[in-house]
């Protein structure tokens, strides 16, 4: 019975990441009051700005230098707002999305919360709207609370990476990561937060216990799975279509001391996925597993990460054509100084050699990003 309720946990996971990626790829703005897919500038009435630069703020709304918030990572698009809020408190948002309400939809005002830019499809633009700079929220500070179920409160605009910084230093860190940690709290919970940890502890948005969230109709309000609970699920991978983040509780787990992280190339796709498939099904087995493909990039052997020496022509010969197509699985194990001598070797089915995990090591205070960024 256990077995059929996790299976079935998992099949409720795997579908919703995959309805969150299929609408990741749909072109559209974080938009609490309307959408606009054009270009071309919208006259505004004067009275419409004046009525945003009369807000009382703890931040500041800049209707000047909106430049470095007209594109995202995707750079698909080029909509340059009205103005940028830069709020210093969730007051700030909260202020600003119940002022917009209040002129109404003839305004055609519309409202994106920004965090480090990375989206695709325009998700973090709005044209002659207000994008919100998330990054300019850093209150309240990171809270690391300890005990059997340890956990962090943190800003929906504070970065993963001072999230990791600070939790090490009480042995803890988050379950589960994205590859690159640059990123906003609320901009990969509005997503999912998937990387090579996810087949075991699920992607982000499965680690979250608590959301502060400011509404479409600017009211601040606390979800979890227990309380306003339908916010809740709707916010996580939600891409900011529900409500904006501003505060998250983020479960923690202990921090392990010493990492092995390793990179396996292929030049044969079936024999690729069916050692990831393998990898990811071991009991007790590796703790990261992530796999992508690559083309003409013959530099891969030559790095640290690799799975044997370039100088081995037998075995490097067979990844040297330029412009072939090439996989590559990163898989990493987490241990403890005093499992040194206990970790231990795992035979991929499919690759003829064998991957020692003890044949290097890396220390996790140096080593504060997963592989595949």
């Amino acid at each position: 019975m256990g077995l059929t309720s996790s299976l079935r946990r998992n099949n409720k996971s795997f579908l919703r990441i995959f309805m969150i990626l299929v609408l990741s790829c749909i072109p559209g703005r974080t938009n609490l009051c309307s959408n606009h897919s054009v270009t071309t500038p919208i006259d505004l009435p004067p009275d419409i700005r004046s009525s945003l630069d009369s807000l009382d703020l703890e931040g500041y709304i800049s209707f000047n230098d909106v430049h470095n918030a007209s594109k995202d990572f995707g750079n698909r698009y080029q909509l340059p707002p009205l103005a940028i809020l830069h709020p210093r408190s969730v007051s700030d948002i909260s202020t600003m999305v119940r002022r917009i309400v209040h002129l109404g939809s003839t305004s055609n005002l519309t409202v994106a919360a920004r965090g480090h830019g990375h989206s695709l499809q325009g998700q973090a633009l709005a044209h002659q709207g207000v994008v919100i700079n998330m990054e300019s929220l850093r209150s309240p500070d990171i809270k690391i609370h300890k005990g059997k179920q340890p956990y962090v409160d943190v800003s929906g605009g504070e970065s993963w990476i001072n999230i990791l910084r600070e939790t090490l230093k009480y042995g803890l860190s988050p379950k589960s990561w994205t590859d690159y940690l640059h990123l906003t709290v609320g901009g990969t919970l509005s997503n999912a937060g998937i990387s090579g940890q996810a087949f075991k502890y699920g992607p982000q948005i499965n680690n979250v216990c608590q959301l502060e969230i400011v509404t479409g109709k600017g009211e601040v309000m606390t979800c979890s799975e227990k309380q306003n609970s339908e916010l809740f699920y709707s916010v996580l991978g939600g891409l900011g279509q529900f409500g904006i983040i501003t505060r998250a509780r983020i479960a923690l787990g202990p921090a392990p001391h010493m990492v092995k992280w390793i990179r396996v190339l292929y030049s044969d796709f079936s024999a690729f996925s069916r050692d990831q498939e393998h990898l990811i099904t071991k009991k007790n087995g590796f703790d990261y597993v992530e796999g992508f493909v690559t083309v003409n990039r013959t530099d891969l052997l030559d790095n640290w990460r690799s799975s044997f020496s370039p100088n081995d022509s037998i075995g490097a010969s067979q990844f040297k054509s330029e412009g072939k197509t090439l996989y590559c699985l990163e898989i990493v194990k987490y241990f403890n100084t005093e499992e040194v001598n206990s970790v231990p070797q795992v035979r991929c089915e499919s690759n003829t050699e064998t991957i020692n995990i003890l044949s290097r090591y890396a220390n996790i205070a140096g080593t504060v990003s997963p592989a595949g960024n």
